[in-house]
């Protein structure tokens, strides 16, 4: 008889389920909740991507692609990094692959880079999958404390470089405090790890997503390809325009790197979706700064409804915030959040993304009247008034 004890990898059993996936299953039991957890843009995808895509399916694009990608979708990336970093794949050293999600890419990227003995460095707080790229490729992943401005600098990383260490991983805009880091910061980081032989990469994913707060024009993303060419930059369209379900990203650095990302992803996800790849061909030409100013009016919101009652990360980009159960409470962010569901209110607790569990995340990719209510209620809830129902 077959049982999971025999058969379960050690690998599998020190992957848990994701807890934001628990936070959404909890969500669903409520009915009309304020669903305040949800990491995924609230607006359709623009109508000439959804054409595109339906003409694709309608002509026949429906098979596989060259595992690096369409050549129009690649081209047209390729147009995109000129202007932004300024990078021209395929001169140099730089190449670029079409990726399944950027997640796809950073899994593939693990695959290459990691294997059992060395050390990849994550910041903590950090986005889900990261602690679980050590456990599926033989890493060993060491958090990088940023608590409590959450700015993973070189300062901070740098004690924790050690012969073992193959990759520096960092997030910005990030997910879950929102926080953008500096250009200088991020030139830092770049020349730190160029000069210790380790591999950066730069999960980009919001990079629509940075807010004005002095960082230059709204939607132009700090980056640290701006400063090097010796890194890998991982950027998508899913959260950019709405159709994070497509799971396409994109991945572009040295070539040696790419290409052996490419061999790995034909023998696991083998292209990206076709139908997806051609309705995002023109994705690039479509102005969003209507959806960047109303994501930037919301964040304004979060920051406005918390200010003087708890302290709230600097949240300058993608569409969250992380903020501090106030001590005086004298409770966990997961307790905090238990007593959020019983007022219909859905959030995160803050130790889904960190070895703490101080704080709780807020997603304002939901629509602003929800929202208003929603923060309302949280805001409520932490004040002195509240200690004893929430200690009870």
């Amino acid at each position: 008889m077959t049982t999971p004890e025999h058969l379960l990898t050690d690998r599998a059993k020190c992957v848990d389920c994701s807890g934001v996936r628990r936070a959404f299953q909890l969500g669903a039991t409520l009915d009309d909740p304020i669903n305040l957890s949800i990491g995924q843009p609230d607006f359709e995808v623009p109508e000439p991507i959804r054409r595109a895509a339906i003409e694709a399916i309608e002509q026949g694009r429906n098979g596989y692609t060259l595992t690096g990608g369409a050549d129009d979708l690649r081209a047209a990336v390729s147009a995109h990094l000129r202007k932004d970093p300024g990078w021209r794949i395929g001169e140099g050293d730089l190449e670029l692959l079409i990726t399944s999600g950027t997640s796809g890419g950073l899994f593939l990227a693990f695959l290459v880079l990691c294997e059992p003995g060395c050390e990849a460095i994550v910041p903590d707080p950090y986005f889900v999958i990261y602690p679980a790229l050590g456990p599926m490729t033989g890493a060993t992943i060491v958090t990088c404390d940023t608590y409590p401005d959450f700015r993973m600098t070189a300062e901070r990383v740098e004690p924790l470089i050690t012969e073992r260490t193959r990759v520096v991983l960092v997030n910005s805009p990030a997910n879950p405090t929102g926080v953008v880091l500096r250009d200088d910061e991020l030139r830092d980081l770049a020349e730190l790890c160029q000069s210790r032989g380790i591999m950066l990469i730069s999960d980009e994913i919001y990079d629509l997503f940075t807010y004005s707060n002095g960082l230059g024009d709204a939607g132009t993303c700090p980056s640290p390809a701006r400063w090097t060419e010796n890194m890998l930059l991982l950027r998508g369209f899913g959260k950019t325009y709405g159709c994070t379900g497509w799971r396409m990203g994109y991945a572009a650095g040295p070539s040696w790197l790419i290409s052996e990302m490419a061999k790995f992803q034909q023998y696991s996800f083998v292209c990206a979706p076709s139908m997806a790849q051609a309705g995002l061909v023109g994705a690039f030409d479509i102005d969003m700064s209507d959806v960047v100013n109303a994501f930037e009016r919301r964040r304004d919101l979060v920051k406005e409804t918390f200010a003087g009652i708890a302290n709230v990360s600097d949240c300058a980009g993608a569409f969250y915030g992380f903020v501090e159960v106030p001590e005086h409470l004298g409770i966990t962010g997961t307790e905090f959040c238990e007593h959020a569901i019983k007022h219909n209110v859905v959030v995160i607790p803050g130790d889904v993304f960190s070895d703490r569990d101080t704080h709780i995340r807020i997603s304002f990719a939901c629509p602003d009247e929800k929202l208003k209510v929603g923060l309302e209620i949280l805001a409520d809830m932490m004040l002195p008034a509240r200690e004893p129902t929430l200690g009870s």
